[in-house]
């Protein structure tokens, strides 16, 4: 199987998706450019508690609720943002939040996400207004501190890159090929977006994605560094904020660390959805490149199976 899909078309981009606040909607893209930390502007803001703690769905599913405009003009190469540039953001009942995409000068300490915490921007009391209304408790919206603050993924899997307010790597991918198999096995179909990539691909056997090691996507190489597994967010319905039993139990019978590694001794009852992915770009600070929707994506390495690759 390596063999056959190296240096091969294997699959076209179908998607690119950006999320300028973490666990809030996506924005859908024709073209995004590349930047030190994944695609511009994505998981750049975050809400918080009083505590400075994230917010995420796990915990408060109603952000899936939460719409996000950004200028178009906002992912062309070399923008940037003036006096007349906002940030959207929209909710059901609630009026619109226009934050100005220039920097505010405030900052905050104590902003924490999983394992990492530093100090982040505040974006303002009519933001924060606007988030505890909404949710109901003390919420402040921050943007990351990239003039200060590094938050580097985790070395075992990928040296020297580094993300903003993101889980844990700079660009998730899922195949149509995948979503497909997996509905096919559901009483009722999800959307790709439980999933939240940030590339959809199509044209390529489901779970191919599982053995990219390498591929190249126009003048862009990404990497595959570890099969992502799946929290609580997948079961969210994105569209209600309710969540359900699937498609985790369906994705337990046959995506498991039991089903996939048995070569692995520490099992841990973990599911794995779509590849964690870097881009060489990002570690020359992002160099402007862009990838875009159709663009042909080139598998250069594969390992033999899912149960060869990092997770």
């Amino acid at each position: 199987m390596a063999e056959a899909y190296s240096g091969l078309v294997a699959a076209t981009v179908r998607s690119l998706i950006v999320y300028p606040i973490k666990s809030c909607q996506g924005i859908s893209l024709r073209r995004v450019p590349i930047s030190s930390t994944g695609f511009r502007w994505d998981r750049q803001w975050l809400v918080v508690n009083s505590k400075g703690r994230a917010y995420t769905q796990r915990v408060e599913p109603r952000l899936a609720l939460v719409g996000v405009e950004l200028p178009s003009e906002a992912f062309s190469e070399n923008w940037k943002p003036d006096k007349s540039s906002y940030l959207v953001i929209k909710a059901p009942g609630m009026s619109d939040l226009k934050v100005p995409l220039i920097r505010p000068t405030k900052t905050v300490d104590g902003v924490s996400v999983w394992e990492w915490s530093g100090s982040a921007v505040d974006e303002g009391a009519a933001a924060a207004e606007w988030f505890t209304s909404y949710l109901g408790k003390p919420s402040r919206l921050v943007r990351f501190n990239d003039a200060s603050e590094v938050r580097n993924v985790d070395s075992n899997y990928a040296q020297g890159y580094k993300v903003m307010f993101a889980d844990g790597y700079p660009f998730l991918l899922v195949s149509q090929g995948s979503m497909d198999a997996l509905n096919s096995l559901l009483k009722e179909p999800v959307p790709v977006n439980r999933f939240r990539p940030n590339i959809l691909v199509d044209g390529c056997e489901p779970f191919m994605e599982d053995v990219w090691a390498e591929i190249r996507i126009n003048e862009s190489t990404f990497r595959g560094v570890k099969l992502c597994s799946r929290c609580k967010v997948p079961t969210i319905n994105q569209e209600t904020a309710v969540a359900g039993p699937e498609p985790m139990e369906t994705l337990l019978t046959f995506r498991s660390d039991k089903d996939l590694r048995q070569k692995n001794k520490s099992q841990k009852g973990k599911m794995y959805f779509g590849q964690n992915m870097v881009c060489s770009d990002s570690l020359n600070k992002g160099t402007g490149k862009m990838i875009k929707v159709g663009d042909p994506v080139f598998v250069l390495r594969t390992v033999a199976s899912a149960n060869d690759a990092p997770a």
